[in-house]
């Protein structure tokens, strides 16, 4: 639930569907057991095509990251970069899609290390606790102030959300600068001699 657009709601079915998140050794392979990784069409030494995602595994669990996305959006954070970089790219869907997903290897992360998401709103984190804890029938604190109280601070908020706020610009310089890896180049098979230099006759 420290992760932006992830509530209650989205964090037990989630939990629902995958059970133990260690008996995956790898956020890839959680990724593909929910469903949100592309279908993956290649031929020989032919380039690898991308199509839609698998949409194998729970249903439930797929929509609810995909509407923790949307919900991820609304505020800042390298979550919303994310997305608007793939999105000025691939378009709106996709890239939604690229945001559940992220969530997802988020999330696998931390639960198997046990962490809190770095770029959390710890105002916004006590609130969603408090409101899952009174909805699950804790007694209401008449004129007393819980952690959760501290959401309702303007000036606390607007703080956390000029953190925020660095960390996504941080997050699209840096991506703005990543260079991908050239693959490897083909050897090159030693020339046969005497052909170098009849080839060069014949062009000439």
């Amino acid at each position: 639930m420290t992760i932006p657009g992830v509530d209650a709601m989205t964090a037990v079915t989630v939990l629902a569907a995958v059970g133990d998140f260690h008996r995956f050794s790898s956020a890839d392979k959680l990724v593909s057991y929910l469903g949100l990784n592309p279908r993956v069409r290649q031929s020989a030494g032919m380039p690898a095509h991308h199509r839609r995602i698998t949409k194998a595994g729970c249903g439930k669990a797929r929509g609810m990251l995909v509407q923790a996305a949307f919900a991820a959006l609304r505020s800042p954070g390298p979550l919303r970069a994310l997305h608007q970089r793939i999105k000025a790219r691939r378009g709106m869907q996709i890239a939604i899609v690229a945001v559940a997903r992220k969530i997802t290897v988020i999330a696998w992360h931390l639960v198997t290390k046990e962490q809190d998401y770095a770029f959390a709103r710890p105002s916004l984190v006590a609130f969603k606790r408090r409101k899952l804890e009174l909805t699950a029938g804790a007694e209401r604190r008449i004129a007393r102030r819980g952690p959760g109280y501290d959401y309702n601070d303007k000036q606390l908020r607007r703080q956390e959300r000029e953190i925020a706020e660095q960390a996504e610009r941080a997050y699209a310089v840096l991506a703005a600068q990543w260079q991908t890896k050239r693959p490897a180049s083909t050897p090159r098979l030693p020339a046969i001699p005497g052909t170098e230099s009849e080839s060069v006759t014949c062009i000439a």
